[in-house]
């Protein structure tokens, strides 16, 4: 914050977290400041809207993660307005603040109303700026919540009227700028991440030498294929085995992981997932469903149209794992590489035909036919196959990469704006 002036004069808050604050400014407790209603969940929810409902603010809507459902105002239901400050208070995000628009508020999270001459846009930066605070405060076993008593009795900072409309609109215009350069990188990793696909899709259908004989594949979505490649089902190429469905009083803390479908998470091993563990010495009782590195694991449950969401990956650790139900383990065998397989598995022209199959696909409920069933083009040359996918690896490191650095960007873009919220309303810059 080197480019930005001090005040000429500061005094000791008391507050540790607040340090010095400028001379002329004064302290409240929040308790003064706003009041906290906490949500309740309607009893009852509609899909679609009509007239005199409302839409249900869960955090999933309010993020955008999900279409937002329907309720009638009852009395003892929370009713938002748009903008309005809401806290989360109970779960993993218990602290954060989030804007809120017209709508009842769900059980999880509380809504601030003013009762207080303060401006509101400098009120929002306030509660940007204490969100550490609260998340650290926050209390229970397992489930996390707001410290009520920390909320409203956290003392913050207080210009005059006409100086938190400055310090306000300063951060408007600040925050904008950055937001605009972390909404940049946001499209550039989506440019990457379609590029990164395309290489994908051109290498394992079309090859990697332009001028080969080209013939028609004779299907919609491979189009023209090198002429010397097989078009078959992945069924000549493949086998698949399904994993078992482990009763749940086997689990415990520590022991031989079984692999979920949660675990199998955007093209990679993701073991850290709510993992759950089995005695080792009961993996004998299991031989057939044991994982070993080199391993290529298919979730045959998703979501449609989430593609990369634990799709298909290699194994590349040493550990042995055990394979739970709705997870299939697929062999490759000895007309395909294993490299090559997994690429296929990831192509658009696998993918689109395995999305667009009719039955039972509305949840990605995958069964081992849909799976074997798709088309593909693989080269009769083993060589070739290795060639191809050791060229898509390389090529994907770089995309990784570049990818990487512009999330590691946004990363410091988003300190760089919380730091300048919390030095502007805490008085460490004179704006």
């Amino acid at each position: 914050m080197a480019k930005y002036q001090k005040y000429s004069e500061y005094k000791d808050s008391g507050v540790e977290w607040l340090g010095t604050i400028p001379n002329h400014w004064s302290l409240k407790k929040h308790k003064y400041i706003a009041v906290f209603s906490k949500g309740k969940n309607p009893e009852l929810l509609f899909d679609n809207y009509s007239d005199g409902l409302y839409p249900y603010l869960s955090m999933d809507s309010l993020r955008g993660k999900v279409e937002s459902k329907y309720a009638e105002y009852k009395k003892g239901l929370v009713l938002v307005q748009d903008n309005q400050p809401l806290i989360i208070w109970d779960g993993s995000n218990s602290g954060e603040f989030v804007l809120g628009k017209k709508g009842l508020l769900s059980s999880t999270m509380a809504s601030a109303s003013l009762i207080y001459k303060i401006q509101d846009k400098y009120y929002w930066y306030l509660c940007v700026c204490i969100e550490p605070e609260m998340r650290k405060y926050a209390t229970g076993m397992g489930i996390p919540h707001v410290n009520g008593e920390e909320l409203r009795g956290i003392l913050l900072p207080l210009p005059d009227l006409n100086e938190q409309a400055q310090i306000a609109n300063f951060l408007d215009h600040e925050t904008a700028k950055i937001d605009t350069l972390i909404a940049k990188q946001e499209k550039l990793i989506e440019l990457l991440k379609e590029k990164r696909q395309a290489v994908i899709s051109h290498a394992v259908t079309k090859g990697l030498n332009p001028d080969v004989t080209m013939k028609d594949s004779g299907v919609e979505w491979l189009g023209e294929v090198p002429e010397h490649w097989t078009v078959s089902k992945f069924k000549y190429f493949a086998s698949i085995q399904g994993g078992f469905a482990f009763s749940s009083d086997l689990f415990i803390e520590e022991g031989t992981q079984v692999l979920r479908i949660g675990n199998v998470y955007q093209n990679s091993l993701s073991l850290e997932r709510q993992p759950i563990f089995i005695a080792n010495d009961l993996v004998k009782n299991f031989q057939d469903f044991i994982v070993k590195k080199n391993d290529v694991l298919m979730s045959l449950t998703g979501t449609l149209g989430k593609r990369d969401y634990g799709f298909a990956i290699k194994v590349e650790t040493d550990d042995q794992y055990l394979l739970n139900q709705r997870v299939a383990k697929i062999s490759p065998n000895k007309n395909i590489d294993t490299d090559f397989m997994v690429y296929v598995l990831w192509s658009e022209s696998y993918l689109t035909q395995l999305y667009s199959l009719p039955s039972g696909t509305k949840q990605a409920n995958l069964s081992n036919s849909d799976v074997l069933g798709i088309e593909i083009v693989v080269p009769q040359n083993m060589q070739e196959q290795k060639e191809i996918a050791r060229y898509i690896k390389e090529k994907l490191e770089k995309f990784d990469e570049m990818i990487a650095k512009a999330k590691s960007a946004i990363q410091l873009m988003q300190e760089r704006r919380t730091a300048l919220i919390s030095s502007a309303v805490t008085g460490k810059i004179d704006v």
